[in-house]
């Protein structure tokens, strides 16, 4: 059984919006939102810029009670789903409906915060009973998802995928292969992350792969440029309501876009490394390809994984070169991290979001602060300012640490 699968609610907060719409129009404005951080002293370290969440209260979406017992990036998860859910109309009124309902929403490290600050009581103070007794629910990966689900009464599959950066585009492919091959017939899915402490972008810094343009934090984050420093941390969270075709359309529900297709590869190369010649990247490129079954020359915009660093971008450039040959130079690619920092495996489904957004709009978001181009990176990344584009597919693009290269492909809603 092979079943249409369509998006009928969207839901996001990032560092440029707190909700789809206001980062969809920041984005297609070319604000950025990077700054000096502010939840911790950085102005000792080497890294003192990331792309937070501004003027945003999770208290809105969540009582005080429930706050509590829940990490930073539950919160976000939950309120970008309530927001999806309230677009999408859902009312799950019977167990039938309930027991063909997933949740799919992952996180690459889970509650980070909380475990630290849980880390440090125990440090301080040698006493375990000092720890939180809502720190497990806390501190994994997978809460997001059983938040979610509780609150939705998702009586499927509540599952929680991590590969790194690419976290976001399998989890959301995952749902889709669910409704596509019948076994659910709705899903919630996408990943949330907050990642911006002093550990988390200590250690990207330890690396190399953190900028440390301080002194212009609007304009650090540099995909494909010259003259790139490398990624700006972000946070946030992405997700998708995702349906099959016929019960959307029976229920009157309003098609964002379709999802047409999925594919997800690992490299087997390195621990942080791409595969320099772009093997696994281009076959997740391809086998996406067929899952939606279309041509290569029939993709019109891609959202790129763009982080910036001296690897991904050439490795990319590389990769879409082989896929599409010539008609490589005709896409518009659009590297938002630029503007949204890169917030590990959130990214990947807040850029599925933007690629819904675009198909919507026919607009392709700029990738800022691209000036002059790296002489390895001579694709239309659709430089500075948006684009108004006529498109029918587009595809968004996720590469993570270990080698995880996962592919979407999207259809203009008819």
């Amino acid at each position: 059984m092979t079943r249409r699968v369509v998006i009928t609610g969207v839901g996001a907060l990032c560092g440029v919006g707190n909700t789809a719409n206001h980062a969809w129009d920041s984005i297609k404005k070319g604000i950025s939102g990077a700054d000096k951080i502010t939840r911790y002293d950085a102005s000792n370290h080497h890294v003192q810029i990331a792309c937070e969440i501004k003027n945003w209260n999770a208290g809105d979406f969540i009582s005080a009670k429930e706050l509590r017992r829940h990490d930073r990036y539950q919160h976000y998860a939950f309120a970008v789903s309530k927001e999806a859910l309230d677009q999408a109309g859902w009312d799950l009124t019977t167990e039938e409906e309930r027991a063909r309902t997933s949740v799919v929403v992952g996180s690459s490290v889970g509650g980070v915060e909380s475990h630290r600050e849980n880390a440090i009581i125990v440090h301080e103070t040698g006493d375990l009973r000092k720890i939180s007794p809502f720190g497990i629910p806390m501190f994994v990966a997978n809460g997001a998802s059983n938040m979610i689900s509780i609150h939705v009464g998702a009586h499927g599959p509540t599952q929680t995928l991590v590969s790194a950066c690419a976290t976001g585009a399998d989890c959301i492919g995952y749902a889709f292969d669910l409704i596509r091959m019948g076994k659910i017939d709705r899903a919630i899915a996408g990943c949330s992350e907050a990642p911006i402490s002093d550990l988390g972008i200590g250690g990207f810094d330890r690396i190399g792969a953190a900028s440390r343009n301080n002194d212009d934090p609007k304009g650090a984050m540099r995909p494909f440029a010259k003259d790139r420093t490398g990624l700006v941390f972000g946070e946030g969270a992405g997700v998708l309501v995702m349906e099959e075709y016929e019960s959307a359309k029976k229920r009157g529900a309003v098609i964002l876009a379709e999802l047409c297709g999925y594919a997800a590869t690992s490299d087997a190369y390195h621990l942080t490394a791409p595969d320099p010649n772009a093997l696994g990247a281009v076959r997740a490129m391809r086998l996406a390809l067929e899952s939606a079954g279309i041509n290569a020359d029939q993709i019109d915009h891609i959202n790129a994984h763009g982080t910036a660093t001296t690897l991904n971008d050439p490795m990319e450039t590389k990769a879409m070169k082989q896929v599409f040959g010539e008609h490589a130079y005709n896409i518009a690619i659009s590297g938002t991290k630029s503007m949204t920092g890169h917030g590990m495996g959130m990214t990947a489904a807040l850029e599925a979001v933007f690629c819904v957004m675009a198909l919507r709009d026919q607009i392709a978001p700029p990738t800022i602060n691209l000036y002059e181009k790296d002489p390895e990176c001579d694709l239309d990344y659709v430089p500075l300012v948006a684009r108004e584009v006529e498109m029918t597919y587009a595809m968004s693009n996720a590469f993570g640490f270990g080698g995880h290269n996962a592919s979407l492909v999207f259809k203009k809603a008819e």
